[in-house]
């Protein structure tokens, strides 16, 4: 659902390389270990440390600096040169193309590029709440349907979906506004279940693909209000306790603009997609459908080489950004709800 999520403040996690922002840097650490980027992307090691001494290095910054001269049609023909993906802005052609010989150039020289993904698994999670036209500060949203779409990180494909709709308790009656703006009829969600016997059937559906047991997985979400506001009140709302496996995250805004370094306002889902070529499929503002556009946003930015890791969690009831330099985690297995009496 698509809503003013950019003004949430988020409490840095406190590390000794100092605070973690949202335009944070690529420091991880001192020594002469490999630095990271926020998409957990590998840089060559410092000079300082005496370890930028291997020739290929050399020659990858070359490289870069050949293409950064390349105008957007130049860039362009290169990609179709080399079979690549022609679509998107001047900065994502430059980012792709980067990659594609970085990759290259560190196969020739035996030097062990990076691992594409950690994770076996993506879960792409987009809820649909309710909502007024001009929600009031003390509105309480409630979930009204839980899509999840399943993307396969070695296919590079969205594999599987869930979807359902439910019952909202406290506000059972949906204001016009909201009926226009996600599609969700009233009949559909007087139909539907409460939020306690959704979430199970999610667990059951997670389960079953084994996530969390035999694969390693994580969330993803258009930015943070999915887990940190709408599953946090609904989870209150319906006395169970917020999961384990949710209290982690990948935030695709932030990956996504520290990856193609770009400003914040160009972290919005229609322009991540106009920005690399793609449009919207679908109906807006529903889940589902916005779920599924979120994936393929995710598996373009994999293909071009990010490696999306949790980059956002829960501390109690306090959203946290995730260290950048922290070690790549799997979401837990997830389990049945709990009930908080």
């Amino acid at each position: 659902m698509e809503e003013n999520r950019e003004n949430i403040p988020i409490k840095p996690e406190n590390t000794q390389s100092g605070d973690q922002q949202e335009d944070c840097g690529c420091s991880n650490g001192s020594g002469s270990e490999q630095k990271l980027d926020c998409c957990g992307e590998a840089h060559p090691p410092s000079k300082a440390h005496g370890d930028f001494s291997d020739p290929v290095y050399k020659e990858i910054a070359l490289t870069n600096g050949t293409i950064n001269q390349m105008s957007k049609d130049e860039l362009r023909a290169k990609c179709a040169e080399l079979k690549l993906d022609t679509r998107g802005v001047k900065d994502v052609l430059n980012k792709r193309l980067k990659n594609y010989y970085k990759k290259q150039k560190l196969k020739q020289a035996a030097a062990g590029a990076p691992a594409d993904t950690y994770y076996d698994y993506i879960c792409v999670v987009d809820f649909e709440a309710t909502c007024e036209e001009n929600n009031p500060s003390d509105f309480v949203h409630e979930i009204i349907e839980f899509p999840v779409v399943l993307i396969d990180t070695h296919t590079l494909e969205m594999v599987d979906y869930f979807q359902e709709y439910v019952k909202p308790e406290l506000n059972p009656q949906l204001s016009d506004f909201c009926v226009e703006l996600t599609g969700i009829t009233q009949e559909m969600v007087d139909e539907a279940d409460t939020f306690p016997k959704v979430f199970r059937r999610v667990v059951s559906w997670l389960q079953k693909k084994e996530l969390g047991t035999k694969y390693k997985y994580a969330l993803l979400t258009d930015g943070s209000w999915d887990m940190s506001k709408f599953l946090y009140t609904q989870c209150r709302l319906s006395r169970i306790r917020y999961p384990q496996f949710a209290r982690k995250w990948i935030n695709i805004r932030k990956s996504y603009g520290n990856y193609y370094k770009v400003a914040r306002n160009q972290t919005k889902l229609n322009c991540m997609l106009e920005n690399l070529g793609m449009h919207y499929e679908g109906r807006p503002h529903c889940g589902l459908d916005d779920s599924r556009n979120i994936a393929r946003i995710a598996i373009r930015m994999l293909k071009d080489g990010c490696q999306l890791r949790v980059n956002e969690h829960m501390h109690g009831n306090e959203l946290q950004s995730v260290p950048i330099n922290a070690p790549f985690e799997g979401a837990p297995p997830p389990q049945k709800p709990k009930s908080r009496d």
